[in-house]
């Protein structure tokens, strides 16, 4: 980044607690043992609800995810505190100081969010009793716990943006809007398009959230398969959500226009939602490649605590891949050029426009794009290899029929998922690359979500099954 007549600090200094050097050691060894305290103890309460199935109640879930929440708290600061002590070194680098106030911030939401569900919990208990289980079903209280992790997400992230921002480099120009071009489409020709990508976003939305409706409905769906596809199909809305209304909305207004704090906020959720929908379709690869190569252990190995890990797995490694390309992105400076050729705030197109050094964040993709991109594909590649190998030992035609029948509509949309992102990386590039880049992106947020349920309810069995049942149950209704 340019230095020239500009002040910038890279490390801050941690003052700690008042304490006088004679009394160090015994304060270092007073809060090591509270905070293994609180660890130990918050684990042996993680223990307890895990081993004991009386405990796997409602209560003792959101129990659990508040031990986990008060463990994270605490380790996000004393282990830190407790090595200034012992070293007397107090610098924190810039990077370690925003990522230690983002977790800060976030534990501290989900804390305060789990405490305020947990009385929403008793309240129920006390004064609802004989509805207890018909109102606290498993379906309210993972809404509840995701609802309250994507707040405290939303809140740690826009203080670190804000305040990234702020320490950025004072005596420079920089922009507080862009200028999307959009879709490179003729005047005369927008009304069309935008009549046409309305009606592909409508037939996304609804196409997926009839497949949640499904899944909730039919108690048959309620399998470790059909949980991942529920999660996929809102997180399909969802990353379809964060730039196709933008589009449309610039689209027919003809205001190109996006502040810089929005402009940041479309870039990470994008980057977000596209890494869990690339860590779900690795996650239900696993999940086939258990169900045919060990079908007699399947529910014990895909059990719900498993799936529900899996699941917080995926949307931690995106948030923390999406929190490291937004903090560096928030560091770099943007002087005259504020037109982005594209229709959204792409990461790359944004890199471009910078007029600071680049290299870090170039470095940051290819790292990160290699550990959710290729390493995710590989699990994919490594298990359908085995899938095809048991299918190889099976003699019976019956038996291939139904292991292609459990595979076929998930393997679909992963080839129509990585074919899209191989054809915009691999082709070789051109004069209209960006033509290309967008043609690329329109496939992956708009096309690919929009033609998922529809793999999923014309080549499976069960989601048939359901929609007929329902179709049925509306028409007696109607009766």
């Amino acid at each position: 980044m340019r230095r020239e007549n500009q002040s910038s600090v890279s490390h801050f200094r941690l003052l700690g607690l008042p304490i006088a050097p004679e009394q160090q050691g015994m304060f270092f060894a007073l809060f090591l043992g509270i905070y293994l305290t609180t660890v130990l103890g918050n684990l042996l309460i993680l223990l307890l609800i895990r081993l004991d199935s009386r405990l796997h109640t409602p209560m003792y879930f959101f129990l659990s995810h508040l031990a986990l929440t008060d463990v994270s708290f605490s380790s996000v600061t004393i282990p830190k505190m407790l090595m200034n002590m012992q070293t007397l070194d107090p610098s924190i680098p810039y990077a370690g100081c925003v990522t230690q106030m983002y977790f800060f911030i976030f534990f501290g939401c989900v804390d305060n969010l789990l405490l305020t569900v947990m009385a929403y919990d008793r309240y129920v208990a006390v004064c609802h009793p004989l509805h207890y289980t018909t109102l606290m079903r498993e379906e309210l209280c993972v809404s509840l716990l995701a609802g309250a992790w994507l707040l405290s997400c939303a809140s740690a992230l826009s203080h670190t943006l804000l305040l990234a921002r702020l320490m950025r480099r004072e005596n420079q120009s920089s922009v507080s809007h862009f200028f999307l071009l959009g879709l490179p489409i003729p005047p005369e020709q927008q009304g069309v398009f935008l009549a046409l990508f309305l009606g592909m976003y409508l037939t996304m939305v609804l196409g997926n959230l009839l497949i949640l409706l499904l899944i909730r409905l039919d108690s048959r769906l309620h399998t470790p398969m059909y949980f991942f596809l529920s999660h996929l199909a809102l997180t399909d809305v969802s990353f379809s959500s964060v730039t196709v209304p933008k589009m449309l909305m610039n689209m027919h207004t003809q205001d190109q226009s996006i502040p810089y704090a929005g402009c940041v906020t479309q870039m990470y959720f994008f980057i977000f939602f596209g890494c869990v929908d690339n860590l779900l379709l690795t996650v239900m690869t696993y999940d086939r490649y258990v169900a045919v190569c060990h079908p007699l252990h399947y529910t014990i190995i895909m059990r719900e605590e498993l799936c529900l890990s899996l699941v917080a797995g995926a949307c931690l490694l995106s948030c923390a891949s999406a929190l490291s390309h937004s903090l560096l992105l928030a560091r770099l400076s943007f002087c005259a050029d504020n037109i982005i050729p594209h229709f959204f705030c792409d990461l790359a197109a944004l890199l471009k426009l910078s007029c600071s050094d680049t290299s870090i964040n170039e470095l940051g993709i290819v790292i990160v794009g290699a550990a959710l991109l290729i390493l995710p594909l590989s699990g994919i590649l490594v298990s359908y290899g085995r899938i095809g190998l048991s299918i190889l030992r099976v003699h019976s035609t019956k038996e291939i029929c139904k292991t292609l029948s459990t595979c076929g509509s998930h393997l679909s949309v992963v080839s129509l998922f990585y074919g899209t992102v191989m054809a915009l990386y691999l082709s070789p590039s051109s004069g209209k690359s960006n033509d290309k880049d967008m043609i690329a992106s329109l496939m992956y947020t708009v096309v690919t979500p929009m033609l998922n349920p529809f793999i999923y309810s014309l080549r499976n069995r069960d989601m048939k099954l359901a929609l007929a049942i329902l179709c049925r149950n509306n028409h007696l209704f109607t009766k």
